[in-house]
């Protein structure tokens, strides 16, 4: 199916930054090529750049491309969520809104797929494919949980929840209902899963398979402590996210008592595992039990009020 945009649409394509440049000068080019693409008289696309970084790293990459199609903003307020709000805000004149992150690369076609596949039934978000490629080789650990294969979905699946590093968004619906990213979330992550679970219950958000970028891994992600840091922080905003949709003392309750039941299985089940595995020499259970546990033991955590921190800024980074 071909898109049939409306006069004057408008479709923004955000692009969240932190101190690497190196990564914008590559995509941007990528981006602003798709985007010239898909303009046309009744629709137009830009790309913005919303820079976390205080020390603006990623503006003079911007005033190199000295592309009238590409925006560049600056948020000093630290945090993801922080971000992501300032893409909203900065997208007030948009119908659609695309993330995608400044270590990924789109392949071609990858917007029009998203935009094809959210006017296909009028979603309220559309999802696209992630794939990993890595600076350098996995260790043993690492590939044999396969931790970094990610899920695919025929195009058309409804979902529940989504990252926003290949996410499409109505803005309509978005600034109708007053959504915005939970700032309590910004340093640890997970305002995404809190922000399209709200989303998702007014109405459809689905998956395009068709619209994929290639995550860029750095070796210091491809590792076993990332991978169960990742596990843990993961966890860790589940339990927290559910507690945030809970409404009244009760609901926290119940929250809390099936954030328990889903963490307390996965804890010990996990460790049962990795001892299995120890005693087998495999790799793949042990990895895979550790990781499970992990995740576990985030849930539990967040359960009792434990926020993990994950994108932790220097003293002088946040001071900025």
């Amino acid at each position: 199916m071909t898109t049939q945009p409306t006069a004057g649409e408008v479709v923004t394509v955000a692009v969240l930054t932190f101190c690497r440049p190196a990564d914008l000068t590559a995509v941007l080019p990528l981006l602003l090529a798709q985007a010239g693409e898909l303009t046309d008289g009744d629709r137009t696309v830009e790309v913005l750049v919303v820079d976390n970084d205080p020390d603006g790293s990623g503006r003079p990459v911007v005033d190199a491309l000295g592309d009238p199609r590409l925006r560049y903003v600056l948020e000093p307020e630290p945090g993801i969520a922080a971000a992501r709000n300032r893409a909203l805000s900065e997208a007030a004149s948009a119908g659609t809104l695309v993330f995608i992150d400044d270590d990924e690369r789109p392949h071609p076609g990858w917007l029009r797929a998203l935009l094809d596949a959210q006017a296909a039934i009028g979603a309220v978000a559309v999802a696209g494919a992630v794939i990993s490629a890595f600076d350098a080789p996995l260790d043993d650990w690492v590939a044999a949980g396969a931790f970094f294969s990610r899920r695919r979905l025929p195009t058309g699946t409804p979902i529940t929840v989504a990252a926003t590093n290949n996410l499409l968004l109505d803005m309509t619906v978005v600034r109708a209902a007053g959504l915005r990213f939970d700032a309590a979330f910004g340093l640890s992550g997970g305002s995404d899963t809190l922000f399209t679970r709200q989303l998702g219950a007014l109405g459809p958000m689905v998956w395009c398979d068709e619209a994929v970028v290639t995550d860029h891994v750095p070796a210091a992600r491809a590792t076993r402590d990332w991978v169960l840091r990742r596990a843990f922080r993961s966890g860790n905003s589940a339990s927290r996210v559910d507690l945030a949709l809970a409404t009244g003392v009760g609901d926290r309750w119940r929250a809390r008592a099936a954030a328990v039941s889903r963490g307390l299985p996965r804890l010990v089940g996990g460790l049962v595992r990795w001892a299995v595995g120890t005693v087998l020499r495999s790799t793949r259970h042990q990895a895979h039990g550790l990781r499970t546990a992990a995740r576990g033991a985030g849930m539990l955590a967040g359960t009792a009020g434990h926020v993990y921190v994950e994108y932790r800024r220097p003293a002088g980074v946040l001071a900025g």
